[in-house]
């Protein structure tokens, strides 16, 4: 079975991932789109949302829709700073499905940081 590249890229090769402009989605993931959201802010929380766009490999509008339910259930808050956002997120926040709910945002950051 071949190797993902993008899969075996290791904490120095993540960073380059978010500045790479072809970037190589698989066509499924263990994650949801708002956990690569959460998880793109955590990297980056000054990130425009069309740049989070491009490294979760959705469109500009699933992010606005991610980012709206996001922030309207407590788990991301929203600075304006001029003419960009600044996110901020809830990292005490518990994790929404009942197999996870004993873990936070914080959890899952920490568990895939960098």
């Amino acid at each position: 079975m071949a190797r993902d590249p993008a899969a075996a890229a290791g904490p120095a090769d993540a960073d380059d991932a978010l500045s790479d402009p072809q970037l190589d989605i698989p066509a499924w993931t263990f994650l949801t789109n708002h956990a690569h959201v959460l998880l793109s802010i955590a990297r980056d929380p000054e990130l425009r949302q069309r740049d989070i766009a491009h490294v979760v490999g959705i469109t500009p509008g699933a992010v606005v829709r991610i980012l709206h339910e996001l922030e309207d259930n407590g788990y991301v808050s929203v600075e304006r700073v001029g003419r960009r956002n600044r996110y901020q997120l809830d990292l005490d926040a518990t994790l929404r499905h009942p197999l996870d709910a004993h873990h936070t945002v914080g959890d899952l950051i920490a568990a895939l940081a960098d």
